[in-house]
């Protein structure tokens, strides 16, 4: 069967098959019977082909069917730790393309606060330093404590209020949360970015940026709202890498497990996520 069913060479294998079932017919009759009924009717007589069929097939077919099954199955979990291998491969190249795109949107932002001399610029290489550290060394696995998790959401956001001085408001807050669950690194940090991105890009004040995080028991409730200046553009911020990875990312890490729902209005854009998390 591997070497001739699998591969489709079914000539030989039928051709084979029917020389098994003579071979197993002839030992059977002219070797076996002979010697194990001696001197009786059936060991002295051949019955003929279609009553020897009648004993051999049957035996054949179901010793074929239990050797079928048996490489379906370990097919099956070569094909499952195939695909297995092939998320893990694509859940680190969206995860590697995180780094740079966080670099390239923050050293634009460093090179102008250099360029003005700003006092700021020292503090802000260190909260991006202390960031990147997160992105590069603590967030390699699949999943991080989410204590942790918002813990560097903190940070990113101290970041970027550095960013925006007295232009506007940031409101960031957090449910105490006491159980010890996991959640899949840098999600949430990529709608943050977003949101910080459509206010500064699309207006100079009177910026406002809500963020709120909830947990209702093993649900993870996260609304992230900002303003922008009516008339910009958000095509090319909306649809950037950013947002089109964490999309990715949550399809494969939480199949039927998230909602994520994304409005715009006439001067804001508001985030929701919720997400079904697990214990540590």
């Amino acid at each position: 069967m591997p070497k001739y069913l699998y591969k489709k060479k079914y000539w030989q294998f039928f051709l084979g098959s029917a020389l098994v079932v003579v071979a197993v017919i002839t030992i059977e009759e002219v070797v076996l019977e002979p010697i194990i009924f001696a001197g009786t009717k059936r060991g002295d007589t051949f019955p003929g082909v279609y009553v020897s069929l009648l004993g051999t097939l049957p035996v054949m077919f179901i010793l074929s069917g239990c050797k079928f099954g048996w490489d379906a199955l370990k097919k099956q979990a070569q094909i499952d730790e195939l695909e297995t291998t092939i998320q893990e491969s694509e859940l680190q190249f969206l995860r590697s393309q995180i780094n740079p795109h966080f670099l390239f949107n923050n050293l634009n932002n460093l090179y102008s606060y250099a360029l003005q001399e700003s006092p700021k610029t020292p503090e802000i290489i260190l909260e991006m330093s202390g960031v990147l550290r997160y992105m590069l060394y603590e967030s390699k696995e699949q999943f991080v404590p989410l204590k942790k998790e918002l813990e560097q959401l903190g940070n990113f956001i101290r970041l970027y209020k550095l960013q925006i001085e007295d232009r506007g408001e940031v409101h960031f807050d957090v449910d105490k949360i006491e159980a010890e669950y996991r959640i899949a690194p840098l999600i949430l940090i990529v709608f943050i970015e977003n949101a910080f991105k459509h206010s500064q890009s699309g207006q100079s004040s009177d910026i406002e940026i809500d963020i709120s995080v909830k947990l209702n028991n093993s649900t993870l409730e996260f609304l992230c709202k900002n303003n922008y200046e009516p008339g910009f553009s958000l095509d090319s911020v909306a649809k950037g890498i950013g947002l089109t990875n964490v999309k990715k990312r949550l399809e494969l890490l939480y199949p039927k497990k998230h909602i994520l729902q994304i409005e715009e209005a006439d001067n804001s854009y508001k985030v929701y996520l919720k997400l079904e998390l697990e214990k540590v």
